[in-house]
């Protein structure tokens, strides 16, 4: 369901006009509103429940953006050049983030978001800051092979970014998906997930329109995430979104549930 993608650019716009952004998108606009989604569309249907859980789930991509968008930067720094978004949806980073010389960033995607994607990049005359190369293959299919035509080098490293996506698949293909990064992973590599926290289907997915997003959930976070990916030999560490937000100066006012654990934002390192 890429019109999500388009969903998700939405947000970002918002978050970029904003005084105090986190991040700036300048072509999330132009995704959202050549998708239907500009300022004068109209709010979804809902009650007034609804509208709270829209506001929350688009608070949680505004700082799983900005969480993403330091890892990539933090990776960089480091020196991995290679950059693999998987799922990549409206993803502009290659045009908005200050990439080292020598950077390749590849977008994987099926053809429908990638053929909207380039339409409006052409319209606004977009220029990647970085060597840009797009993958089309659905992620249910062989994409390692397609990435590794693509140029794609698995020796050596990689920083891969699964944003928005574990939670759409079933843990059986979240296990393959980790299974082929970590195939074509070398040392020193870097990742990046979002995952679904432990209740977020119960309390934003049982009641979802069908159609929509949150009704296409269905696997949420392990009870512990860290042992889980050391499983698949990564080194990873954790994070809530309370604390990242609290971290980025937009703490969470509510206090936190009693089912809260670690986990949703992961970073990790392949030794």
């Amino acid at each position: 369901m890429w019109a999500t993608a388009v969903g998700v650019a939405r947000v970002r716009a918002l978050e970029t006009e904003r005084e105090n952004a986190l991040f700036h998108d300048p072509l999330a606009q132009a995704f959202a509103t050549a998708g239907g989604r500009g300022p004068s569309s109209p709010a979804p249907a809902g009650d007034e429940a609804a509208r709270h859980r829209r506001m929350g789930v688009a608070f949680s991509i505004v700082i799983r953006t900005k969480f993403l968008d330091d890892l990539l930067q933090e990776a960089s720094a480091s020196g991995v050049r290679q950059v693999v978004l998987l799922g990549a949806g409206m993803d502009s980073r290659a045009f908005r983030i200050d990439w080292p010389e020598g950077t390749r960033l590849f977008e994987v995607d099926t053809a429908a978001p990638l053929e909207f994607k380039e339409s409006v990049l052409r319209q606004e005359r977009a220029v990647a800051r970085c060597e840009r190369i797009t993958v089309t293959v659905d992620l249910r299919e062989d994409w390692p092979t397609a990435l590794a035509a693509a140029g794609h080098d698995a020796a050596a490293p990689t920083v891969w970014i699964a944003e928005g996506l574990l939670i759409y698949l079933p843990q059986d293909a979240v296990e393959l998906l980790l299974a082929r990064i970590g195939a074509r992973s070398a040392a020193g590599s870097r990742m990046g997930l979002t995952l679904g926290p432990r209740g977020v289907i119960e309390r934003f997915g049982a009641d979802a329109v069908p159609g929509s997003a949150a009704s296409l959930w269905v696997s949420e976070m392990p009870d512990d995430p860290v042992t889980w990916l050391a499983g698949h030999g990564w080194e990873a560490v954790s994070h809530t979104l309370r604390e990242c937000a609290a971290a980025y100066g937009r703490p969470i006012s509510t206090p936190p549930r009693r089912e809260e654990r670690p986990g949703g934002l992961i970073s990790a390192v392949r030794r």
